[in-house]
């Protein structure tokens, strides 16, 4: 895969004339895409969404700027915001990833949003989900389809 995405990345570069960049490495070959899944929605939802991890290995700072998949006819990223005590979903146009860090996409925080699904989301399927870089780089991802399970949070001072 990674050979694939530098030569999708070189050719970028080529194009834009961007060449020396390439001597540094690509975002996509600096990123790794850690424990990525796509939620499990019952029949008929017209939206889910794909978490994972995201470690930059490289001396660089990168951000993620764009998502597609199949599996939707639209993907955005996203974030939950507190607006006025609500919690609210908003599309974001970039996810810092800073150099040697890392950036959750979970839920209730960043995530990416697969709008107007084109078929149903089976528990065990794999979705596949490419990312694109700020530097035009990009790599899919295979991220299997995963039920979550609520779970239940322990209550201060309540006792059994």
């Amino acid at each position: 895969m990674k050979t694939t995405r530098t030569l999708l990345a070189a050719a970028l570069f080529a194009v834009s004339g961007l060449v020396p960049v390439m001597a540094a490495g690509t975002a996509a070959d600096s990123v790794d895409v850690v424990d990525a899944y796509v939620r499990a929605v019952p029949p008929g939802q017209p939206t889910s969404g794909a978490f994972m991890l995201l470690k930059n290995g490289g001396e660089d700072d990168h951000a993620l700027v764009q998502a597609s998949s199949p599996a939707a006819q639209v993907v955005e990223l996203h974030t939950h915001i507190n607006e006025g005590g609500m919690m609210k979903m908003r599309q974001v146009g970039r996810i810092d990833v800073q150099a040697g860090g890392e950036t959750p996409l979970q839920p209730g925080g960043y995530h990416v949003m697969l709008i107007n699904l084109t078929g149903p989301l089976e528990p065990g399927a794999m979705i596949p989900i490419t990312l694109t870089y700020e530097d035009g780089s990009s790599e899919t991802v295979e991220a299997p389809v995963r039920k979550l399970q609520m779970q239940m949070q322990p209550m201060k001072g309540m006792q059994h």
